[in-house]
Parts: C-alpha cells; sequence; structure tokens
C-alpha cells in the first residue's frame, strides 16, 4: 500500500489532505491549551473558595474552631487546597509535554510538506516541459511532411508539363529534394524527442512520484502517530496526580472520622460552664394570714413590688431582661470578678500562662544578651561589653514585673480555686486547653437564680454576694411604669443589638435618653414606647435636659 502507486495522479487531493492534518493537530493544540486554562481557572477558584472559609485571625470565628468538627472542616480547606495544587500541576505538565512539543513540531511539519510538495511541482513543470517539446516536434514534423508532399507533386507536374524549361524542371526537382530532406530530419528530431518523453514520464510516474508522494505519506503516518502519543500524554498527565488527589480525599475522609461529638459536647461544658448551684427551692408564703403575712428573704418579689402586677420593662418580662443583666457592659475588670467562677478560673489561667510565656520569653532573650556580653569581654573587638549592660538591666526589670504580675493573678487564681468544688488534675488540664476560648461574659452569681419559667429566686443559704445582687436587680428595674426621657442622644455609628436588653441603632438616628450612663459603659435610650434598652456610651452623643442635669 503506497500512495506513490496507488494515488499517483491525486497529487492536488494529497496536497488538500495533508494541510487538513496540520489543521488537526493545531486544533489539539487549541483544545490542550483551553484545558489548561481551564484547569488554572479551577485551581485558582478552588484556592479562593479555601481561603474565602478559613477562619479570620483574632477573630471569634477562629476560636470556635476548637471543636472536632470544626477543625474537620479546617482540614477539609486545607486539602482542598492541595486538591487545586494538583489541577495546576496538570495546566502546567500539559503545557510543557503537550503544547510546546506539538506547536514545535507543527513547524517541522510545515516546513517538510512544503519542501515535499516544492518537489512534486517541480517534476511536474520538467514532465511539462518535456511534453511542450514532444508537441513542438511533433508540430514541426509534420508541416515538414506536408511541405515535402507539396514540393514532390509540383516536381511531377512541373516534368509532365512540355512547355516547362528545363531549368524549371530542375530547380522543382532540388526544392523537393530539400523538402523531403527537412522532412527526414523533423521525424529524426521527434522520434528522438519521443524517446526522451517517454522515458522522463516513466521516471516521473515511477520514480519520482512515487518517492515524493512515500516522503509525504511518511509525514503523514508520523503526524498521526504524534497525535495518538499526544492523547497518551494527555491521559498520563491526569493519571499522575491521580494518587495526590487521592490522598487529599483521604485526608478529608480522615478528617471527617476525627471528629468526636461527645468532646465538642464536652467543649461546650468548658466554654460556657458558669460554676455556679442550681437554685434552691422557694419558701412557701402564707396568703391565709393577711396580718401576718411574710415575704421570704430570699425572694425577688420585695415590698416595692407587693400587690403589683408583671412588672413591664419596654413591653418586655423581667425574666426576659435576666439575661441582659447578666451580660458585663462596662470595662473588664482586671480579676475578671465580672465573670462566673468557673469562667473567670479559666480567664485567670490564661492570663497566668500568658504572662508565663513572656517570662519565658524575656528570660531567653537576657541569656542572649548574657552570652553576647561574654563573647564582648573575650574579644573586644567585636563590640563593647557595657554597651548591653542597659539592656539587660532593662530585660531584667522587666522580667521583675512580669513575676509580680504573675503572682498577682496565681493569688487570684487561688482564691478562685478555692470556691470551686473539688476538681481532678485531668479536669483542670483539661479545662485549661481552650483558655483562648471569649464566652459572653456574666455577672458574677447571678445565672443560679433564673427560673425556667423566668422567675427568679434565692435560698436564704446563697453566698452573700447573690443578696447583694438581687437587691441591686431591684433598685435598677423594679419599675412599673416606663422611665421618663431625661435628654435626647444621636447615634454616631451603626450598633447591631444582639444581646437580651440591647437595642439596634443607626448612624444619626435621633432617640431618647431615659438612663445615664452609671460607669458601666452602657446608656439606657428609648425609640418608642415598645422599644428601649442599652447602646454602648462611646456610640452615641447625649445631650441631657438641663432638669436631669440638675437633678
Amino acid at each position: 500500500m503506497s500512495w506513490g502507486t496507488e494515488l499517483w495522479d491525486q497529487f492536488d487531493n494529497l496536497e488538500k489532505h495533508t494541510q487538513w492534518g496540520i489543521d488537526t493537530l493545531e486544533k489539539c493544540i487549541k483544545f490542550v491549551k483551553e484545558r489548561t486554562e481551564i484547569e488554572l481557572s479551577y485551581a485558582k477558584q478552588l484556592r479562593n473558595l479555601s481561603k474565602k472559609y478559613q477562619p479570620k485571625k483574632n477573630s471569634k470565628e477562629e476560636e470556635e474552631y476548637k471543636y472536632t468538627s470544626c477543625k474537620a472542616f479546617i482540614s477539609t480547606l486545607n486539602e482542598m487546597n492541595d486538591y487545586a495544587g494538583q489541577h495546576e500541576v496538570i495546566s502546567e505538565n500539559m503545557a510543557s509535554q503537550i503544547i510546546v512539543d506539538l506547536a514545535r513540531y507543527v513547524q517541522e511539519l510545515k516546513q517538510e510538506r512544503k519542501s515535499n510538495f516544492h518537489d512534486g511541482r517541480k517534476a511536474q513543470q520538467h514532465i511539462e516541459t518535456c511534453w511542450k517539446q514532444l508537441e513542438s516536434s511533433k508540430r514541426r514534423f509534420e508541416r515538414d511532411c506536408k511541405e515535402a508532399d507539396r514540393a514532390q507533386q509540383y516536381f511531377e507536374k512541373m516534368d509532365a508539363d512540355i512547355n516547362v524549361t528545363k531549368a524549371d524542371v530542375e530547380k522543382a526537382r532540388q526544392q523537393a529534394q530539400i523538402r523531403h530532406q527537412m522532412a527526414e530530419d523533423s521525424k529524426a528530431d521527434y522520434s528522438s524527442i519521443l524517446q526522451k518523453f517517454n522515458h522522463e514520464q516513466h521516471e516521473y510516474y515511477h520514480t519520482h512520484i512515487p518517492n515524493i508522494f512515500q516522503k509525504i505519506q511518511e509525514m503523514e503516518e508520523r503526524r498521526i502517530v504524534r497525535i495518538g502519543e499526544s492523547m497518551k500524554t494527555y491521559a498520563e498527565v491526569d493519571r499522575q496526580v491521580i494518587p495526590i488527589i487521592g490522598k487529599c480525599l483521604d485526608g478529608i475522609v480522615k478528617a471527617a472520622e476525627s471528629i468526636d461529638q461527645k468532646n465538642d459536647s464536652q467543649l461546650v461544658i468548658e466554654a460556657y460552664k458558669s460554676g455556679f448551684e442550681p437554685p434552691g427551692d422557694i419558701e412557701f408564703e402564707d396568703y391565709t394570714q393577711p396580718m401576718k403575712r411574710t415575704v421570704s428573704d430570699n425572694s425577688l418579689s420585695n415590698s416595692r413590688g407587693e400587690g403589683k402586677p408583671d412588672l413591664k420593662f419596654g413591653g418586655k418580662s423581667k425574666g426576659k431582661l435576666w439575661p441582659f443583666i447578666k451580660k458585663n457592659k462596662g470595662a473588664t475588670p482586671e480579676d475578671f470578678s465580672n465573670l462566673p467562677p468557673e469562667q473567670r478560673r479559666k480567664k485567670l489561667q490564661q492570663k497566668v500562662d500568658e504572662l508565663n510565656k513572656e517570662i519565658q520569653k524575656e528570660m531567653d532573650q537576657r541569656d542572649a544578651i548574657t552570652k553576647m556580653k561574654d563573647v564582648y569581654l573575650k574579644n573586644p573587638q567585636m563590640g563593647d561589653p557595657a554597651s548591653l549592660d542597659h539592656k539587660l538591666a532593662e530585660v531584667s526589670q522587666n522580667i521583675e514585673k512580669l513575676r509580680l504580675e504573675t503572682q498577682k493573678f496565681e493569688a487570684w487564681l487561688a482564691e478562685v480555686e478555692g470556691r470551686l468544688p473539688a476538681r481532678s488534675e485531668q479536669a483542670r488540664r483539661q479545662s485549661g486547653l481552650y483558655d483562648s476560648q471569649n464566652p459572653p461574659t456574666v455577672n458574677n452569681c447571678a445565672q443560679d437564680r433564673e427560673s425556667p419559667d423566668g422567675s427568679y429566686t434565692e435560698e436564704q443559704s446563697q453566698e452573700s454576694e447573690v443578696k447583694v445582687l438581687a437587691t441591686d436587680f431591684d433598685d435598677e428595674f423594679d419599675d412599673e411604669e416606663p422611665l421618663p426621657a431625661i435628654g435626647t442622644c444621636k447615634a454616631l455609628y451603626t450598633f447591631e443589638g444582639q444581646n437580651e436588653g440591647t437595642i439596634s441603632v443607626v448612624e444619626g438616628e435621633t432617640l431618647y435618653v431615659i438612663e445615664e450612663d452609671k460607669g458601666d459603659g452602657w446608656t439606657r435610650i428609648r425609640r418608642n414606647e415598645d422599644e428601649e434598652g442599652y447602646v454602648p456610651t462611646s456610640y452615641v452623643e447625649v445631650c441631657l435636659d438641663k432638669n436631669a442635669k440638675d437633678s
């Protein structure tokens, strides 16, 4: 099977077919190029997606990722980042192993095709020239033969005419001989050219064209093989990253299997446990003896609340406001005394750990300066040892300050731990693992006085600070009628009131002030009869009425 023998007369069709082959190769290159662009775009989108859902540093969201389910999610994001990297590898390998290689091969193929078809056209031109020479020789031979016949006929006519002189007859005879000789010469020339053309034609169809077409066939077959090799490379590039992608997916599965719901539940306890004891029983109040009616000392319904209906606060019950009262709206005290015992202990432990780390850091710095000073003492040319004395003294002073600070917090920690129920050493360590948690702050000794139905009780046997807070609560919220406005305020910033008892405001909004900041950093305001609550004092510009200021 050879193009040279089977397709000897299909020069133009072979030229079109080989051009189509090159176009097909370029189409394959374009396809792979677009695939690499898709892979890069996909990898970029995966990386952006992974980055988008990564927890922000030093944010509450980052603190939430201590739970095993959240850690598994973070692991999944990291694995997806690696997964995206493999798609970048696919793009790079396809570009280097297929696109670059095929682009270079296409240029070589075009050059080889051009050379082969140039040789074919040259052979065609040569055979056409030989054919023209043959045709010219043939026409000349035909013309000379006709001229010789006419000259012979003219001689015979002149020889038969008795009126023609002998000289004219001899002239006609000589002319006929000349024409006859010319015809013989043309015949010999035509015969020679014909033999030469037949030889050239045989060479053209049996040697030149088969050789040229054979080269074109080999060129085309190499192109076909190259496409097949590129397809294999295309598949192999994908296959090479499958093990790594598999590891990424295995990592996601492993992360999912590491989720421990019991551990997460324990973390919730560690994060929000207050350390308070549940409220005790409410004493029976005997209303059958009106004259001897008694009010329990530990009831939140003091004498000011007797005989009154359920107290209102902006249309909300006291039970709904109690969680807000537990929130710490002012600046956090240094000893975290605003927190429940368990949360306070965790915060103090966290502070002690941080101070110990700072002390260790300063001690390492002191050791480094001491070593440098020893080097300067041994090699004065390297530096002046006295120049380090000031820095050394400063570091030592910092260490002493940090140690005093640590002792202060350790004393508070010992005080808190002395009040808490006995805990095992292991439980202490577990609770210390998550000291970075920053739970909603609450007022000390308040949580144990809320019953499920929203009422508030207090056992006589509870600690004195609970009683004090109960009195504060009554003083602050035992108003039957809404408080009158004592001024107005303008919101300097937008505030989203998400906690119970707070109120959302929009920048530029004007509202009524019904209670000044009492030193806790919060001001009580009202929008209308049904909407009132607290906002940070720094978020509003307060303008009190003159009468309110005087009072």
